[in-house]
Order: C-alpha cells, then structure tokens, then sequence
C-alpha cells in the first residue's frame, strides 16, 4: 500500500472512530440503557467492519500519541475513572490528577482546567451535568478499559497518588478534627476513605513506605478523623475525641505488608482496644481480611476471643457480616469459644442466622460446642430471627436439627411462625407449616395470631397458606 494510500486509510478510521464515539456519547447522555438498544448498537458497529474493541484501542493509541504533557494527563484521567472506587467529582480528579509524585507539598499550579482534563482523553469521558461527576462514555469502555494489560499498574498509582497527598504539609498541618475544610481540598476524603483499599490490591515498596509514614501521624490526621465519621454514629466512638490506632488503620484496610511491619514494632500492644473498644483482629475479621486475621493469629500474644465494650467477638463481628474465611480460622482455634454471646444473650450463630450468612451457620451447627436453639436475651432462638427476616436456607439449615423447637415464642409469645406471617415471607411459612409440630394457630401477645397479622398487612399469600389449613381459626 502506498504511503498515501495508507493516509487515507489511517484518516477514514480516525473519522469512524470518532462518528462512533459521538454515538456512545449520545447514548450515554441520553441515559438509554434498555438491552434492545445496546444490541442494536453494538450491531451497527459490528456492519461497520470495527469492533468496539478496535474503535478503543486506537483512540488509545491517539491519546498516547498527543504532544506535552496532554498523553500522560489523558491516560490518567481514564485511570482514575475507569479504576475508582467510587464515582469521582470533577474538582477531586482535578486535584488527584494535580498531585506531583516528587514533591513534598501539593502545588496549586499543579491542578489542570476541566476542559483540559476533559480534552485530554479525546471524548472517553464526560461530566454528568447534573452530579458533576466524570464517567466513560459507555459501560463498554469500563469493561474494556479493566482488562489485564490495558492499564496496568492502576491500583498501585492510585494507591501511591492517594498517600503521597495524604503526606503533604499542608494536609498533615490541618487540623485532625475539623472536617469543614472539605471544600476547599476535595481530593482530601477519598484519598482518605479508599487509600487502602487500591495498596490492598497492588502494593508498590513507595506505597508501602508512604503508607507507614502516614500511620506514624495517623492520631494526628485528619484521614483518620474522616474514616472513623465514615463508620456512622453506631460506635461508641464521637468526635472529636477518636483514638484509632496505627495497627487498628492497616487491619481495616487489610494490607499484611503494612501490619506485619507494624506489629514488629517496639512496644507495639497487638491486643489494644480503640475508642469503640474494637482490636485490630476484630477489625480485620469484620472486614473478612483473611490474610491479616491469619498474620495477627498467628501471634503467641494475641487474644482471639477478646470481648469489646458490648461483649462481642472477633468471631462474633466476623459472623454478623459473613465473613466465612475469618470465621473458620476463628473456629481453628482452641481458645475461641464459638457459643460465647454478647451483652444483649446473642451469640454468633443467631448474627448469622439473623443476616443470612448461610456459609457460616452451616461453619457454626458442624460445632458440638455451639447451641443451635439458643435463646438470646429477647428469648430469641437463631430460627425465630432467621424467620423473622425470611432467610429460607439458613431456616432449612436449622429445621434440619433436631434440638432446635421450631414453635418456641420469645418472651413475649412471638413464635417464628408468627414473625415470619407477620413479614409476609411466604418461603419460610410454607417450610414451618409443614412441620407437625408447629401451633399453626398460635396467639402471640394481645392475642393476635399469625393469621391476624398476615392479614393486617395484607399478605395474601401467607393468608391463602394459612387459610389452607384444617387447624386454623379464621375468626381468631
């Protein structure tokens, strides 16, 4: 082919490829997102002889081949949107995207105009007009773009961008507790809040040494101050007199580089409690952090079953949220007692039942030492609340057993027949008024019975299942 012809062709997929783009665009503004369109898409772009892929790839390769600084600014814009934990604004890519990794300060000189940002990148991305946040012109894109190779080392920059921001003067000089300054540093809460999360999946010796460096400051940062707010008004933890220690940071996050260099520390207490009375092995249990629960077990000095403020576990926290891999290293050892229930009578098994964390209450019923009819303090049995919340695998898990009751009321005569009538949760209904030895009938208090619940709330499918039955007065 002549070098000529070679122009013209290079010029027609310059020009199909941007028509293409346009279109995308078009779609996304439009927010069409019906199955029937993107097929219909997708197949225009198929007669055109270009794949999507191809349309991708050399408008990749274009934006690498920009002159200045523009090919690296485009290449990180998409990046950071494409990798993100969540959505960002156009002020904090602005500000990410302005963070210099050799200096010690941020710059504000450093931080690009929006149309510069948004030009950079040759129509890939957009600001949603009415958010104000920066996505890719279509869901094709993202996919595309978080394949192996296409932008490789995503996690580790992000990670590194975040902490050396986090290391700058004039973030470390703000003050620890005052959040109002957001305004004016909006990169600020999410190198806070997601930091560990990008390290925890690609950590480069620079993060980690970074990462360290912030964790030396951390009960004088306002990071700190910005994650612990991000845990909700739950904890027995108010600002702004928050203590979270450096090891308490790295577990949550989970990144066992970071706590295995902690913990090696000097004077280093691996049982510690923070402001909300939690250990760094509770947090990374809750956090189903296998690899830094399994770090901090390993420890002659640790306390694996260690109760906080309201009596509750690492093995407890672990099994409120599902985190089966914690859980069975928890059940692993001889000194965790899986039975164990907190200040309100609820042990593990009736925080998974209550979640329907089926996983782990099957983890939990192949114990001998754990009571799978156990009532807890509101006279509640793992049944009643996996009932109440209409979990039918974890309800068919514990009908199997032959010491749970499956018709015991708490204390105030809710049977889990009852609270699964009242909710309306048809599937769990149908799997106790199969049993023979369920009251089908059963008044609750003020005498209202299942039927008279199903009723008030107007589940008529639990009515017709109840109705269904010989023994149920319809009058009660």
């Amino acid at each position: 082919m002549s070098r000529g012809n070679s122009y013209k062709m290079k010029s027609l997929i310059n020009i199909l490829c941007r028509f293409l783009l346009v279109a995308l665009n078009i779609e996304a503004i439009l927010g069409e997102t019906s199955l029937a369109r993107r097929k219909k898409m997708l197949q225009k772009v198929a007669t055109t002889g270009v794949d999507l892929d191809s349309v991708y790839a050399h408008t990749l390769q274009r934006i690498r081949e920009q002159k200045g600084g523009r090919s690296r600014l485009g290449m990180e814009v998409l990046m950071w949107v494409s990798h993100a934990e969540r959505p960002l604004g156009i002020d904090e890519l602005c500000h990410a995207l302005a963070v210099d990794m050799e200096s010690t300060d941020l710059d504000p000189e450093n931080i690009p105009p929006r149309d510069t940002v948004l030009g950079s990148c040759l129509g890939l991305a957009v600001i949603d007009k009415e958010t104000s946040v920066v996505r890719l012109i279509h869901y094709t894109l993202q996919e595309y773009l978080s394949r192996p190779g296409i932008l490789p080392g995503a996690h580790k920059t992000l990670a590194q961008t975040c902490l050396v921001y986090l290391n700058y003067k004039k973030i470390t000089d703000l003050p620890a507790y005052d959040v109002s300054i957001l305004g004016d540093m909006p990169f600020l809460e999410y190198s806070s809040l997601y930091w560990g999360s990008h390290a925890g999946v690609e950590l480069s010796d620079r993060a980690k040494s970074l990462a360290l460096e912030l964790l030396n400051r951390v009960g004088n940062h306002i990071s700190a101050t910005l994650l612990v707010q991000r845990m909700g008004n739950h904890h027995n933890c108010f600002l702004p007199y928050h203590q979270w220690p450096s090891l308490h940071y790295a577990s949550y996050f989970g990144i066992v580089e970071v706590v295995a260099a902690l913990i090696e520390r000097e004077g280093c207490d691996i049982n510690q409690s923070d402001c909300m009375g939690l250990t760094a092995l509770v947090w990374a249990a809750r956090q189903g952090n296998e690899g830094v629960v399994r770090l901090l077990l390993s420890r002659n000095d640790v306390n694996p079953d260690r109760p906080d403020e309201d009596g509750q576990t690492p093995l407890l926290w672990a099994s409120f949220y599902g985190r089966e891999g914690a859980v069975k290293l928890l059940l692993a050892r001889n000194d965790v007692n899986p039975d164990r229930p907190d200040n309100h009578g609820q042990a593990p098994l009736q925080l998974a039942s209550e979640n329907g964390h089926e996983g782990v209450v099957k983890l939990l019923l192949a114990r001998n030492d754990v009571n799978p009819d156990k009532p807890d303090s509101y006279g509640r049995a793992p049944l009643w609340w996996a009932s109440f919340y209409g979990h039918e695998g974890v309800v068919k898990l514990l009908l199997a057993r032959n010491e749970v009751n499956p018709d015991e009321p708490d204390n105030y005569g809710w049977a889990p027949l009852w609270s699964a009538s009242k909710n309306g949760h048809e599937g769990v209904v149908k799997l106790l008024l199969a049993r023979n030895d369920v009251n089908h009938d059963r008044p609750g208090h003020r005498g209202r019975t299942p039927l008279w619940w199903a009723s008030y709330r107007g589940h008529e499918g639990v009515v017709a299942l109840l109705l269904a039955r010989n023994d149920i007065n319809p009058s009660a």
